[in-house]
């Protein structure tokens, strides 16, 4: 029997690494992580950030394999899927590069007859500035009035085309009330078509 899949798609600083810890630790299933950071740890310097690339087109150097890593990320998902794994992905998917890749609707088809729940994690901005002046790992970010132009790309790019099977605030939901909204949802799916199939036609 196949595992489940979730995706976390959102922002940096969204709460999406928050929701995986809670999901491998109160979520009844055997849960791996091959998210982003995971993905990312894999590669060499000269291919960093992969997968993490932000938007606003500013590696057009490494844009020619980032459809790949990210295709390379998802059979991954669905190869541990098939073999009866639970897995938990959170990712930063956009399509804000020196040219539209269209990688998420290539990748939701790499996932076709999997049971899969496509989450959008939202958090307001001035709620993922907050958190990076309280844990400034990256200084350029945190510093300075007003919100850094790269973030506020993330902030736009994220979330298009917007199509979710559910949707998490992290402002407004601590990880515990997220992961049982994601754990109802995974236990009811909607009647409508699962949110990567339509993606997927796209």
């Amino acid at each position: 029997m196949s595992g489940r899949i979730v995706i976390l798609n959102g922002a940096p600083r969204s709460g999406k690494s928050t929701i995986v810890r809670a999901i491998k630790d109160k979520l009844d299933g055997r849960w791996i992580n091959l998210g982003v950071d995971h993905a990312m740890a894999t590669l060499p310097a000269s291919l960093r950030p992969g997968i993490g690339l932000r938007p606003g087109g500013e590696r057009p150097d490494l844009e020619v394999d980032i459809p790949n890593l990210f295709f390379a990320a998802y059979d991954s998902i669905a190869a541990h899927a098939r073999h009866g794994f639970d897995v938990v992905a959170d990712l930063g998917h956009h399509d804000s590069y020196s040219r539209p890749l269209g990688i998420l609707p290539a990748c939701a088809k790499r996932l076709e007859g999997l049971q899969t729940l496509f989450v959008g994690v939202r958090c307001p901005i001035d709620i993922i500035m907050a958190r990076r002046n309280a844990d400034p790992q990256d200084g350029y970010y945190a510093s300075g009035p007003g919100i850094p132009e790269p973030v506020q790309r993330w902030q736009d790019a994220v979330h298009v085309p917007g199509i979710y099977d559910l949707e998490l605030d992290t402002s407004l939901l601590d990880a515990d009330e997220c992961v049982l909204q994601i754990a109802n949802a995974l236990d009811h799916p909607p009647r409508r078509m699962p949110a990567l199939e339509q993606i997927a036609a796209f």
